[in-house]
């Protein structure tokens, strides 16, 4: 895992890969957290999950995906096209992919969160960090309650030093429900696009990170260009 060091102790963080970005989360993502990554559809959820997932993976994380949003292959495409390869993390072990129906019934719904919890439950300490992406398709059949009883169990796993984030479209509930949702959480993410003069540009906001080195609450606008990945734009180029 990537080590900060602070003066009196040592802090283990998850990089994202970029310096840059590492810098507007207060010098990355604490391990042993619940990070949501909350934002409407085609605000760069997935992108960011896959940055994060390449810098968990480059910083000696083992990682699991469990994936609405993608095949085994369309993922490793879909990363190599953004230069974050992780091909090589996946043949020796360190990283494994399951997808996800992205449409079930209500019942189908309910399976498959208790298999996922059952799952999670059974890569404690063969795997470090988790990432769903996304559970809108679990939440979206399934009572308020049960979503909270879901994250309420993996928290305990993060309790054990398990890190877990998982995406959620902001449909997926109303405010009050999101409140709690994020009171649960030790850090969130929050995705929008905004239109910046004649440009709709990605936005990035830290809202919050518990335990991070340095203070969070940044804003990151940001484009998505092959070949590239994430680029950050500055503020004051993206309102030009």
């Amino acid at each position: 895992m990537a080590v900060a060091e602070d003066t009196e102790i040592t802090r283990r963080v998850i990089s994202t890969g970029s310096t840059e970005i590492d810098k507007k989360m207060g010098g990355g993502i604490p391990e042993g957290s619940l990070i949501l990554i909350e934002g409407s559809s085609n605000a760069g959820k997935s992108v960011v999950t896959q940055q994060l997932l390449y810098g968990a993976l480059n910083s000696g994380a083992r990682c699991i995906l469990y994936t609405t949003e993608n095949t085994p292959r369309s993922l490793f495409r879909q990363m190599q096209s953004l230069s974050l390869d992780i091909l090589d993390f996946f043949l020796f072990g360190a990283f494994n992919v399951y997808p996800v129906p992205s449409a079930m019934s209500p019942e189908d719904a309910s399976t498959a969160f208790h298999k996922l919890l059952d799952h999670i439950a059974s890569m404690r300490g063969k795997f470090d960090v988790i990432f769903i992406d996304s559970m809108t398709s679990f939440v979206s059949q399934m009572p308020e309650a049960a979503t909270l009883q879901f994250l309420t169990a993996v928290k305990e796993f993060v309790d054990d030093n398990m890190t877990v984030f998982f995406t959620l479209h902001t449909f997926a509930f109303d405010e009050a429900m999101f409140m709690r949702i994020r009171s649960l959480c030790d850090a969130h993410l929050r995705l929008r696009v905004e239109e910046m003069g004649d440009k709709l540009v990605k936005v990035l906001e830290v809202a919050k990170v518990r335990g991070a080195a340095k203070t969070t609450g940044n804003i990151i606008s940001f484009d998505v260009e092959p070949g590239l990945g994430m680029k950050i734009i500055p503020i004051s180029k993206a309102k030009a």
